[in-house]
């Protein structure tokens, strides 16, 4: 199981949550605490006969001890390898015997995990999140067994893939101080040094009810589906432990961070990280629409520029990592061959700031409303979405009608707006920028 968010998932998140609409529906839920300290969500949506159960635990890279990095992407693996009462290996196996899909995933901030079952499976697909979170199998066969599947992942997905440690290269000169400073991934080597002990601690203070948050979007039934969830999750003991919650604000630099890392690649890349205020901020939802406006389709303003008229890229993207407490506009961008990164990192500058300069028009303004509309219909389309949605409202904002503000907030947002964020928040000091460079370029020693 694999659902670690690399930078091209992060793409794909991104454009997906970054947008709001007018036709937006209202997403009705009923919501309730178990006394062990579960927030329980449920939409109910009898349209299809399916429903999608998730958990959002609220811990993240950004929990870690700096030298025992990794633990959560390795706990989101682990949890999928059984429990006192399902089989090793029995877990996944189990969901799709019954026709159901499953997956998870690990970020700086949370871990989710969710399946999507036929709606008259409800009941078993609680059974199994409820056995995750009170009974699971961790053990030296199982830790011994991740261990080996993430070495190999991160060989795949960071290592040996060209452009692949990006976000890890960035993130050490954009964070120094922040626990955002190391990938999601981690350390092999810390996990290799962490021994059983401290995974089962780890387990007991950030995988239990009143860490996180259960979400049911689908064909239910309110009182059935509340009376199960009483049933499989009220037993499970609140957690003792003490959370890790960084209270560190990351300092505003003053000078511009460049650095050239050469990879085993063709053709070089340009990336540009700019440091963004906590995912609650109000300039947010400007700074998705500025990202969308830059590289959000085909006629967007780098793509149709740096792209398809200049031919100095093959490939442009912008967007806000906009993390809990306090993220990146990251830029990436792969140049055309036989174009220098200097010559690349120039020609996106010049259309940033022109946008700082002018501003967008009151056409181009009209077209990005539109794109941000058709988004976030297409996540509330589907039920595994609006689980999601609410979970990730309740876990960031403390309120789950969050999802239902949307509208409101990037209606708010105004052409001026998106040229104010873009010059507060995109000039040159303090950025980071990379070149990402062929080995073959690399000075000999």
């Amino acid at each position: 199981m694999n659902k670690l968010l690399s930078l091209t998932a992060w793409i794909g998140l991104l454009v997906s949550t970054g947008s709001v609409a007018n036709a937006q529906n209202r997403i009705e839920f009923k919501e309730f605490k178990l006394d062990n300290g579960l927030t329980v969500l449920m939409h109910r949506d009898n349209t299809t006969p399916i429903v999608a159960v998730s958990v959002m635990y609220h811990v993240g890279s950004k929990n870690e001890r700096p030298d025992r990095t990794g633990f959560a992407h390795f706990f989101e693996h682990l949890l999928f390898e059984g429990t006192e009462n399902i089989g090793r290996g029995e877990y996944m196996k189990k969901i799709e015997s019954i026709g159901g899909t499953l997956n998870a995933f690990t970020s700086n901030d949370v871990t989710y995990y969710y399946e999507v079952v036929p709606s008259n499976y409800l009941e078993t697909a609680l059974y199994m999140e409820s056995e995750r979170m009170l009974h699971a199998k961790i053990d030296s066969t199982g830790i011994a067994t991740q261990r080996s599947v993430i070495k190999e992942e991160k060989k795949q997905s960071y290592d040996n893939r060209p452009y692949g440690t990006i976000l890890q290269e960035t993130f050490k000169r954009t964070h120094q101080v922040h626990p955002y400073n190391w990938t999601v991934i981690g350390s092999t080597e810390h996990l290799d040094a962490a021994t059983l002990d401290e995974f089962m601690q780890f387990y007991r203070t950030y995988y239990v009810p009143n860490n996180a948050v259960l979400s049911i979007a689908g064909d239910i039934d309110y009182a059935q589906t509340e009376a199960w969830i009483r049933t499989y999750f009220s037993e499970i003991p609140k957690g003792t432990g003490t959370i890790n919650r960084p209270n560190v604000t990351e300092p505003k630099r003053t000078q511009e961070i460049r650095d050239v890392v050469y990879d085993n690649i063709q053709l070089p890349a340009v990336i540009q990280a700019y440091n963004l205020p906590p995912k609650k901020h109000k300039d947010s939802p400007a700074l998705a629409m500025l990202s969308t406006y830059l590289t959000g389709g085909k006629s967007s303003l780098l793509t149709k520029e740096v792209v398809d008229k200049q031919q100095k890229a093959v490939v442009i993207q912008a967007f806000p990592l906009d993390l809990e407490d306090g993220g990146l506009f990251l830029m990436f961008g792969v140049a055309n061959m036989g174009i220098a990164a200097d010559s690349l990192e120039h020609a996106i500058d010049e259309q940033v700031n022109n946008v700082i300069a002018n501003g967008i028009s009151e056409a181009d303004f009209q077209k990005l409303k539109a794109q941000i509309e058709n988004s976030v219909v297409s996540r509330h389309a589907s039920v595994a979405g609006i689980a999601q949605s609410l979970a990730e409202a309740k876990t960031f904002y403390g309120d789950a009608d969050e999802v239902n503000r949307a509208m409101d907030k990037y209606n708010e947002v105004t052409r001026q707006d998106i040229q104010r964020v873009a010059k507060q928040y995109l000039g040159k000091d303090g950025r980071v920028v990379l070149y990402y460079l062929p080995k073959s370029e690399e000075p000999k020693q």
